[in-house]
């Protein structure tokens, strides 16, 4: 698998340098609240990127063998490299990636919409008791494909259906 990107290399010296002068030509402008907000977001996307570079870093010696799938898996990892139209995955692969890893309930894919970016999901049947396994289920989706497939913007959760309990007596 091999990543491709529009994004053209860059120096961190020029990056730096072209920082500081926006950050001046901000300060510079008379509106402190503004120069403020604009350091801030500066703080803030240096902290992602450095998260994940982190998060790669060990990744990468966590333990011997392919690190592709455990980075590709990793939540932080993916949605950097989604982020970046660097992920190697598709689009339908990312969103199993992502109902993978909601822990606790069963959802299929039922469609998706390309144009809404609406994703269907079917939640596997319920117990039978009438409460389903969709409790916190959209919720949860929702969450991980945020990270791994941010093309869905929402979520439809069909309910699961009741199973049938058979050999109950009613009195």
């Amino acid at each position: 698998m091999s990543a491709t990107t529009t994004a053209r290399p860059v120096s961190a010296e020029e990056t730096g340098r072209r920082i500081e002068e926006i950050l001046d030509r901000l300060s510079a402008s008379g509106e402190p609240a503004g120069a403020a907000a604009a350091e801030e977001l500066v703080r803030c996307l240096m902290d992602f990127y450095g998260s994940g570079l982190a998060r790669v870093l060990h990744l990468l010696s966590a333990s011997p063998g392919d690190p592709l799938p455990r980075l590709l898996g990793d939540e932080l990892v993916a949605s950097l490299l989604v982020l970046h139209d660097l992920h190697p995955e598709d689009r339908d692969t990312r969103i199993g990636r992502a109902l993978d890893s909601v822990r606790g309930h069963e959802l299929d894919v039922a469609g998706f919409d390309e144009e809404t970016g609406t994703l269907r999901l079917r939640a596997a049947a319920s117990g039978g008791c009438g409460c389903g396994s969709g409790t916190g289920a959209q919720e949860a989706a929702e969450a991980a494909l945020a990270c791994f497939a941010p093309e869905v913007r929402a979520v439809e959760l069909e309910a699961a259906p009741a199973l049938l309990q058979i050999g109950t007596k009613t009195r």
